[in-house]
This record gives structure tokens, C-alpha cells and sequence, in this order.
């Protein structure tokens, strides 16, 4: 342990994706287990760490750039990187950041530690000693079972639970294969475990969490009567008392079979939402992306997702101007997004990440800036036309909502998601209403945003098939 001393408070700042908050949950509970205090005042904090994604260069750049700013004011006691970027960079960031500790993905589980140690070493006044900084980027055999420790607020009605690390697909244009290693799974056991304990403090709503998530499991599990075993753990959170609604993300289309689709046929609490990342419209560049799958069987996926459940909203991701993109395999994108409709999607810009296979592409593949944010502009004029008006649409009905508590953009109001993923704003009581299902009735909409008014007390039981 550290000196006897007043425990030190700790500040987190999370980059990226709901992993990415699921992981610094899990640190946090750590820290508060062996006696630290977590802040959300940066400027008080003695321990400063950021948990970094390496998706996009500009979640780096963020990352980076927020440090710089740390230590500009003023230098903690203990500053470091977790995550992502720090597995890829690893050391590069001590020299870059001047930083402390830098922690790959596989070793969350070991950051306390080493903070105990770092302070423990400045308290010395080791200031030369080899054990400084820290920086441990290595695998570690079982480190997918470290995740499984939950803080929850007051009256939290959601939470996230990760299920496996690692992919083994191998897109050319993503960096996680190489951040977070191999697929590996946890038993289902233990995950049923931490769900049902979830539900016995109140929590009603759970997002399975994985790189491919509905691929869980198929290197360690057998199949059990034609069902994967990412379909064996969802029948068996679905019969935990208490839970009303089960999430998943990020799924592959290659990981929709035929027992997946029918599970949402004859599982009530699985909610009408799939976020499915399609990437690309053109077979082509499907192929450069080394995404398993053409246009025609991601189209005929969609449409039986759909079919399995009526009411079902589909969102998706997709990169515009990856290498060799021509304005016809542009076109070929836009065609379909107006074929699918879908109910949103994230559309981004290509950009290079270092140590992926389409960073080597060569440079005559590159599509200028000026096209990228061209047809970035386009296909959200073609997502907004089409999704936005089924948001109108809503106006005057009746939707079952989850409440998360206080809206991030109105700290007056409530904030809430229908089992469609569709955020909604209304006017309520914090104490009655949060980590509730009840019904509201939407009065109006702005953008992708319902707004409107409870209709029952907290904790009325709503239509499983609410928008």
C-alpha cells in the first residue's frame, strides 16, 4: 500500500466507445476498493489518467491534447494513459506526454497497482528508480474476466456488461485487432452472475458489450441444439427477474445467423434496436476492407432483422472515402442508404490509422479531403430526409422509456431512450422518475430528439413494442 497519508483523489477522462466507459467503470471500482476518491473535478484531482480510443486519429489527437492541458495548469501527483492508444504507442507516450504510467487494454486490472506504486516511489523520493514511469502494453491470459465490477449511481436503471475483449476479423482500416488482441470470451456462467446481480440493486436494463459481440464465445463454447453460444447467454439473461430490456453492441453482420434473427422472434426483453455497421454500399470497397459480406446479403440481412420484429430500427456506421473509393462506389453507398432507410447512422470520413493495413495503401488510392467531406455532407442530407420524419411521426403517441435521469443538454429536465434507441426529453422528478419504464407522450421533435410528457407515475409497465 501506499504511505499513510490522506488517500489521494483520482479524475478519469474517457475517449471512445461504451467499452471504453465500461473499462473506466471497472478502474474506478478498483480505486474506490483500495481506498482512493474519485473526483469529477479535474483541477483537484492527484491522480490524472485518460482512457484513450484509437479509432479515429482525432480521439488520439483529444487525448493527447487534454494531457498537454493538464500539465500545462498544473503536474499531479500521477499522470497517465490507459486503453487503446496507449497499447499502440505504448512508451512513444512518455516521451510525447511526460506521463507516468501508460496501460495497454489487457491490463486495467493492474492500474491501482501500479499508481500504489508510482506514488510510493515519489514519496521515497525514487525519482531515478528504474520502476519509473510505468509502462505495461502485454498481453495477460484471462484479462477479459477482470471486467466484471460495477459503481452504480442512485437509482441507475442501465448499465453496460462486457462480455468478451478482442477481434479477430481484421478490417483493413481499424486498429482494434492490434489494441485489444484476440476474441475471447467469458463464461456465460459468470456474466449471468453479474447481470442478476445488477438486477437485484435495481438495474433494469443491460448492453452486452463486445468488439464483435455476436460472435461471443465461438472459440470457447460449443453449440447447444443449433444455437451459438452468443444466443445461449441472451436466453439466459432474459430469464433474470428484474431485467425488462437487453442491449448489444457492436455486432458484424457475418455474426447474424438464423438462431440470432429468430431470438428476437421469441425474446420480448431483447429491444427493437440493432446497430448493424455496414462501412460501405460498393463491393468493391467492401473487399479492400476485408469486410466478409457484399451488398446484396447486408441488404437481405436488414430486411429479415426486420421482418423477425416489427417496429425494428436499424442504425448503422459508415466510412466515406476509404482508399480507392470511386464517385461510382460513392453512388452504390447512397443508392442503398435510400433502399434501407435507415432510423440513423454514423457516417464518417476516412482517415488513416497507423499500423493498419489501408494506412499502406498506396497514395494514388487516396480520395482528396475536399470529396471525403463532400460525400459526408451528402449521405447525411440522405440519412436526416429519410429518418427524421419517422421522429415526426411519433408526435402524438404513446412510448415506453427507460429514464437515465437529468438531460446532458438541460439540467432542468429528464432524459430517457424508447426500446428503438430513440432519445426523449421531458419535464419530471428526478426522485420518482429515474431508473424507471413508464410511458411518455411525445408532444413534439427537433432533430433526432422526442420531447414530452409522462403519462403514468415511475415504474408503470409500457408496450414492449414502443418507438
Amino acid at each position: 500500500m501506499i504511505p499513510a497519508r490522506a488517500m489521494p483523489k483520482v479524475y478519469i477522462k474517457t475517449y471512445g466507445c461504451q467499452m471504453n466507459e465500461r473499462d473506466t467503470e471497472q478502474v474506478s471500482q478498483m480505486f474506490v476498493e483500495r481506498g482512493y476518491t474519485m473526483t469529477r473535478a479535474e483541477a483537484e484531482a492527484d491522480v490524472v489518467l485518460i482512457n484513450t480510443c484509437s479509432v479515429r486519429d482525432q480521439a488520439e489527437q483529444k487525448a493527447i491534447g487534454k494531457m498537454g492541458m493538464v500539465r500545462r495548469l498544473r503536474v499531479p501527483l500521477v499522470t497517465g494513459f490507459m486503453g487503446c492508444m496507449a497499447q499502440s504507442r505504448g512508451s512513444e507516450l512518455v516521451e510525447k506526454s511526460k506521463v507516468d504510467l501508460v496501460v495497454g487494454t489487457q491490463k486495467y486490472h493492474r492500474v491501482v497497482e501500479y499508481v500504489d506504486e508510482i506514488i510510493r516511489a515519489k514519496a521515497e523520493r525514487q525519482m531515478d528508480d528504474e520502476r519509473l514511469p510505468v509502462v505495461d502494453v502485454g498481453e495477460e491470459s484471462d484479462s477479459q474476466n477482470a471486467i466484471r465490477d460495477h459503481t452504480l449511481k442512485n437509482r441507475q436503471g442501465a448499465a453496460f456488461v462486457s462480455i468478451m475483449q478482442g477481434c479477430n476479423m481484421k478490417c483493413t482500416f481499424c486498429i482494434v485487432p492490434y489494441t485489444r488482441g484476440a476474441e475471447r470470451g467469458r463464461p456465460i456462467y459468470d456474466i449471468v452472475e453479474e447481470v442478476r446481480r445488477l438486477a437485484d440493486k435495481g438495474v433494469k436494463e443491460v448492453t452486452l458489450l463486445g468488439q464483435i459481440v455476436n460472435l461471443y464465445g465461438r472459440h470457447e463454447f460449443p453449440v447447444v441444439d443449433g444455437k451459438s453460444p452468443f444466443v445461449q447467454l441472451l436466453e439466459a439473461v432474459h430469464e433474470i427477474n428484474g431485467i425488462r430490456r437487453i442491449r448489444f453492441t457492436s455486432p458484424h453482420p457475418i455474426g447474424y445467423k438464423r438462431d440470432l434473427i429468430e431470438a428476437f422472434s421469441y425474446l420480448p426483453k431483447l429491444a427493437e434496436h440493432v446497430h448493424l455497421p455496414v462501412q460501405s454500399g460498393s463491393d468493391a470497397v467492401l473487399r479492400r476492407m476485408h469486410r466478409p459480406y457484399s451488398r446484396e446479403k447486408f441488404v437481405e440481412l436488414v430486411e429479415r432483422i426486420r421482418a423477425a420484429r416489427p417496429g425494428m430500427a436499424v442504425t448503422t456506421d459508415v466510412i466515406v472515402g476509404f482508399p480507392g473509393e470511386t464517385e461510382d462506389d460513392y453512388l452504390r453507398t447512397r443508392e442503398m442508404f435510400e433502399r434501407l432507410a435507415f432510423d440513423n447512422a454514423f457516417v464518417f470520413r476516412y482517415s488513416k490509422r497507423r499500423g493498419t493495413p489501408a494506412a499502406e495503401m498506396d497514395e494514388s488510392l487516396q480520395v482528396p479531403e475536399r470529396v471525403k467531406e463532400q460525400r459526408n455532407q451528402d449521405l447525411l442530407s440522405v440519412v436526416n430526409r429519410l429518418a427524421l420524419p419517422r421522429y415526426q411521426a411519433l408526435v402524438g403517441s404513446e412510448v415506453e422509456i427507460l429514464c437515465e435521469g437529468t438531460s446532458k443538454t438541460n439540467e432542468s429536465r429528464l432524459t430517457g431512450r424508447t426500446r428503438t434507441n430513440r432519445i426523449v426529453v421531458f419535464d419530471g422528478n428526478p426522485e420518482r422518475h429515474t431508473g424507471e419504464i413508464f410511458g411518455v407522450k411525445v408532444t413534439h421533435a427537433e432533430n433526432f430528439t422526442l420531447f414530452g410528457d409522462p403519462v403514468a407515475e415511475g415504474g408503470t409497465a409500457g408496450r414492449a413494442g414502443d418507438a
